[in-house]
């Protein structure tokens, strides 16, 4: 302990501060740093750290939020980049550690890293694609205009659209088109102008600018606007920059103009043009229109000139000819019919006529009472036959055991005459079925059930003899019409036809 009591004693404290003053006296204020960006972190605060490394060493860095939103390209590990700042030492930790005040991709700009990242981040989400980019129309009278008030492309823009389409109202809305901030404002006007869509009738609505720097027109390719064009309900052109220039609001907007006058010219038409193709379309119509015409006038000519129009009611006395043709077909054919309706009943009416049914139903039964008392006199004769060969069986065989040859042959006889009234009653059921169906063939023969169906009977009241023809009677003669129940109508014939 003693041997080193002329050693000085520092506090950790002033190590660090000594370690901090080594450095501040030892390394320049401002560097710049190449190495591989490792462990990227954004705190919540906005601070974001990280590491930069080498194939054999690394050092820990830090950039400060303010610093941080001035990045227009997103970090990633793994990228090589140049940092701009200085070393300090963490005095609470005794840590040194350098503070970026600014990256820049190594190899490759900035802004066009930015640029490459935020087109390959928006075509995936489909922010360019082809079926989500509407229509320009045609022949726009209310243009809107998102620029600044006082750069060139304001004047640009509105000279092309007036010298081609006079007609045209243009809503400016101004706004910056570069710095901090403009970005926002640029998105802001193309919200207000489809807001304003309904009282001011925008048809169209040009974005951009005049040319400048890839910074000058960063605005442009911010991703604030790029979401602003898309959501847009009323059509986008975007003229930013010259024609080599192209930003992300060019890929978004539903046409791209490559100048503010460019797009000017792809928003209305010249009208010089229209008139022409008016005035060629106006001699079109005029001369198909005289075709037509002639044509139409030579078919109406031609349809006048029909036998139509010459003699208009010849179809229809045509027709009515026709008409009155099948009305005596018809009538003829009914009459006809008729007629042989009529001669099958009289022929009928005569055949049951002849066969006089109550004469023929007489002698049936005449018959069949006279067959009754042949059998019937037949059987008592043979009864009586039976009886007389019974006694003198009886007497010749009374000597023989009389009482039980008698009572035998009695059975035999009353079996007999038993079987003989049943055969007797069988004949006289099957003549009665005849004759009742002899009675209904006879019935429906009979002209009176023809009557009761709906048809009558007519007789000449002078001969009495049944009417089939008109010659039978003549006029004067007085007819009776027989119907059913036997009932009557006598008429006075008029006419015979």
């Amino acid at each position: 302990m003693a041997k080193n009591s002329n050693m000085p004693i520092y506090s950790v404290a002033q190590l660090n501060a000594m370690i901090k003053g080594a450095l501040d006296s030892a390394l320049p204020g401002r560097f710049l740093l190449r190495g591989q960006v490792s462990d990227w972190k954004r705190h919540s605060s906005g601070h974001c750290y990280f590491l930069l490394k080498d194939v054999e060493s690394q050092v820990s860095c830090v950039m400060w939020a303010g610093k941080a939103r001035s990045l227009k390209f997103a970090v990633e590990n793994g990228m090589e980049v140049i940092a701009t700042g200085s070393l300090e030492v963490y005095l609470p930790r005794g840590q040194y550690q350098f503070y970026a005040e600014k990256l820049e991709p190594a190899g490759v700009g900035a802004l066009q890293l930015a640029f490459e990242q935020m087109r390959r981040r928006l075509e995936a989400e489909g922010l360019f694609r082809p079926e989500h980019k509407k229509r320009i129309p045609p022949f726009a009278m209310r243009i809107g205009v998102v620029t600044s008030w006082t750069g060139a492309a304001i004047k640009d823009i509105g000279e092309s659209i007036f010298h081609r389409w006079p007609c045209a109202r243009l809503s400016v809305f101004d706004v910056p088109v570069q710095g901090e901030g403009a970005a926002q404002k640029i998105a802001a006007a193309i919200a207000r102008a489809n807001a304003l869509q309904g009282s001011l009738g925008l048809q169209i609505l040009i974005v951009g600018r005049g040319g400048g720097s890839t910074e000058d027109l960063w605005a442009f390719n911010e991703e604030v606007v790029a979401r602003a064009i898309y959501a847009s309900r009323i059509p986008v052109i975007s003229a930013v920059g010259h024609e080599v220039d192209v930003t992300i609001a060019d890929l978004v907007a539903d046409a791209r103009a490559s100048t503010p006058t460019r797009a000017g010219m792809t928003a209305v038409p010249d009208m010089r043009e229209v008139l022409h193709r008016l005035d060629t379309a106006a001699a079109h119509l005029r001369r198909s229109a005289a075709t037509r015409f002639q044509h139409d006038r030579l078919r109406l000519e031609a349809v006048l000139a029909s036998s139509v129009f010459r003699t208009p009611y010849g179809p229809i006395r045509i027709a009515s000819q026709r008409l009155d043709e099948l009305a005596d077909v018809l009538t003829d054919g009914i009459q006809d019919r008729l007629g042989r309706l009529r001669r099958q009943v009289d022929t009928t009416a005569m055949t049951v006529s002849t066969i006089e049914p109550g004469r023929v139903i007489a002698q049936q039964r005449l018959g069949l009472h006279a067959a009754s008392h042949a059998l019937a006199d037949a059987m008592e004769g043979r009864l009586a036959q039976l009886r007389r060969w019974v006694d003198g069986a009886a007497a010749e065989i009374a000597r023989i055991e009389p009482d039980r040859i008698i009572a035998r042959r009695r059975l035999c006889l009353h079996d007999w005459q038993g079987r003989a009234r049943q055969a007797m009653l069988n004949t006289l059921s099957k003549k009665q079925l005849q004759l009742t169906a002899i009675d209904n063939r006879v019935q429906a023969l009979n002209p009176r059930q023809v009557l009761r169906r709906g048809y009558s009977l007519t007789l000449s009241a002078r001969t009495g003899a049944v009417v089939t023809e008109p010659g039978h009677v003549v006029p004067g003669d007085v007819i009776i019409t027989e119907l059913a129940e036997r009932r009557r109508i006598e008429s006075t014939v008029t006419k015979v036809d």
